[in-house]
């Protein structure tokens, strides 16, 4: 039910954004200001990355099926791939313009460059609201949260830089506020390309220390060891655990494996576990005094 919510949510920050970004690239080219038509291509990408995450949406909820055993939970993570990739590449060049203009600066109109910037960080407001209801614990939807949130600073810059070419006329404070609108998109690249590339590297969930849990699964009273222990997220949310547990010999494998389960479940919120349990021989056990875990990733 939550994704229909999210969905139509989605769609209506998309709406807002690119209604918003139409009158940007209008507004920059009569006001002839790199700030708007800077502000105009992180529109743009924002409004990628909602048509992408409206797209995954869908692409997330098919069920698994053939070889794609796991259906296409990871399309989320491409897109945040696609989106971070794309805001890195814009903010560069918006630095490179935004040099430029410091060193040979044109003459923005700045009363024109406020009142868009001013209607931007309205829109920009409603926008961030309306999607602040939705469930963000999908990287898909946060990473088009964290893009419109961005922009209400953005325009305040702009806004800024607008009122000090009215009032002072230093008209290279279009460049600068250029420049902080690419920091501002390059901080947002950053950000996802970093969460992203942790799960396409599986990475351990943010928050999941896997000696951590090897401890706590190694703690359990008739487990002997722990090995080929792999903790890794196939989606936001969506932890995943592998391990070979060996315990007492004639100890409830079963038993011991649906405890182990629960221990996960309850303390680290892994519910996607595939637990191999065997007994130990006896050979193994000679000279063990006590549970212990050995190699959480051979």
């Amino acid at each position: 039910m939550h994704e229909t919510d999210d969905a139509r949510r989605l769609g209506l920050a998309l709406g807002l954004i690119a209604s918003l970004m139409a009158a940007e690239i209008v507004a920059g080219i009569v006001a002839n200001s790199l700030a708007l038509i800077a502000d105009a291509a992180h529109m743009l990408t924002d409004a990628g990355a909602l048509l992408l995450a409206l797209v995954v949406l869908q692409l997330v909820r098919r069920p698994a099926r053939g070889n794609l055993t796991f259906g296409l939970r990871r399309a989320e993570i491409l897109s945040a791939q696609a989106n971070g990739a794309t805001l890195l590449v814009l903010g560069g060049l918006i630095v490179y313009g935004g040099i430029r203009h410091l060193i040979d600066p044109p003459d923005p109109s700045g009363w024109t460059m406020v009142v868009v910037a001013v209607a931007g960080a309205v829109v920009a407001a409603v926008a961030t609201w309306v999607l602040a209801g939705a469930s963000r614990e999908s990287l898909n939807v946060e990473g088009a949260f964290q893009h419109v949130a961005t922009d209400f600073v953005a325009f305040a810059a702009t806004a800024l830089a607008g009122l000090v070419i009215v009032t002072t006329g230093f008209v290279r404070a279009d460049g600068l506020a250029a420049l902080f609108v690419a920091a501002v998109m390059i901080r947002s690249a950053v950000g996802l390309l970093r969460q992203s590339g942790r799960v396409l590297l599986e990475a351990a969930p943010p928050g999941i220390e896997v000696d951590d849990v090897g401890t706590a699964l190694a703690a359990h009273a008739h487990v002997v060891e722990v090995h080929d222990l792999h903790v890794w997220e196939l989606g936001a949310g969506f932890p995943s655990l592998s391990a070979h547990v060996l315990v007492e010999a004639g100890a409830d494998c079963h038993g011991i494996r649906r405890e182990l389960e629960a221990i996960l479940r309850e303390r680290f919120s892994i519910e996607h576990t595939t637990l191999q349990v065997d007994h130990a021989s006896t050979k193994g056990l000679l000279g063990i005094g006590r549970p212990r875990r050995r190699g959480s990733n051979t």
